[in-house]
């Protein structure tokens, strides 16, 4: 039976991550958040949606210099943000190394500030670590691809997580509540013509 303070800890920590906080690896109630950034953030957070065991995938700006930025402030660049998503998901359904290996599939790592059709930093693809072993796993999960030699550089970031800003609200689950308008800008990038070429 949940007990009042355990309700009162999950509501918190449910409460941390719709802020724009610094993120925590441990969600509550057995859960845990990643961050990865894969150029424009409707596509990235639809993808990972679709996985079993993700619980939660939310839009947002990280690894930037700007406090509080908005969707405009980031999109005309300068702000030094990526658009990333925060995955919530539950470790006894997906592990990290598995979030990871979906990562690279679903990215481009071979184009520095740039995926797609999308160009400048803040299209950057990037794995963002907040665990030491969330950085190991990215760490070796990169050197391995790097040592099959399927790519000559990869561009891909690998740093500590920074603060997490959500996006507007417009941006959340815009797949969902746009499909038309999603489909029609995810096939004219060429997004996953180019995923078809990378990875077969």
């Amino acid at each position: 039976m949940m007990t009042a303070s355990t309700r009162w800890a999950g509501l918190t920590a449910l409460a941390l991550l719709a802020m724009g906080t610094p993120a925590h690896a441990q969600s509550g109630a057995g859960l845990e958040t990643a961050i990865f950034a894969s150029g424009c953030f409707w596509c990235t957070e639809s993808d990972f949606e679709k996985l079993q065991g993700v619980v939660k995938a939310e839009s947002g700006y990280t690894a930037g210099r700007v406090p509080n930025p908005t969707y405009e402030q980031v999109s005309a660049g300068g702000t030094g943000h990526t658009e990333a998503v925060r995955i919530v998901y539950d470790p006894s359904k997906i592990s990290y190394s598995q979030l990871l290996a979906y990562f690279w599939r679903n990215v481009d790592p071979t184009v520095k500030d740039r995926q797609f059709c999308d160009v400048g930093d803040q299209y950057r693809s990037g794995i963002y670590y907040l665990t030491d072993d969330q950085r190991q796993a990215a760490q070796s999960s990169r050197d391995a691809l790097q040592k099959s030699g399927k790519f000559k550089r990869i561009y891909t970031e690998i740093a500590p997580a920074s603060t997490f800003y959500l996006a507007e609200t417009y941006h959340q689950d815009y797949a969902k509540k746009n499909p038309i308008r999603y489909r029609y800008y995810r096939n004219s990038c060429g997004r996953d013509a180019t995923l078809k070429q990378l990875w077969g």
